[in-house]
């Protein structure tokens, strides 16, 4: 596995829930993230949905980021 640029990761994310997931190769809590998006987008009718959507979105980005950094460390190995 190649090394990921956290920032890049989070900012995939950031413009799409998931999208960074993708990028790093997470493709299960890709799919997770979209789907929540999508079931918050049609919860937006009854208002919860965009708590949903924000939740999902914060998450999408810390994840991202920190799943990027954890891939990198386990690359580099306990060393560094």
């Amino acid at each position: 596995m190649d090394r990921k640029s956290s920032g890049l990761a989070a900012v995939l994310s950031f413009f799409i829930p998931g999208l960074g997931q993708v990028y790093n190769g997470e493709f299960g809590k890709a799919t997770g993230f979209i789907m929540a998006s999508i079931v918050g987008g049609f919860l937006t009718v009854i208002f919860i949905g965009f708590l949903i959507i924000l939740v999902t979105w914060v998450w999408a980005v810390l994840d991202a980021y920190q799943s990027a950094e954890k891939i990198n460390s386990a690359l580099l190995g306990p060393d560094n």
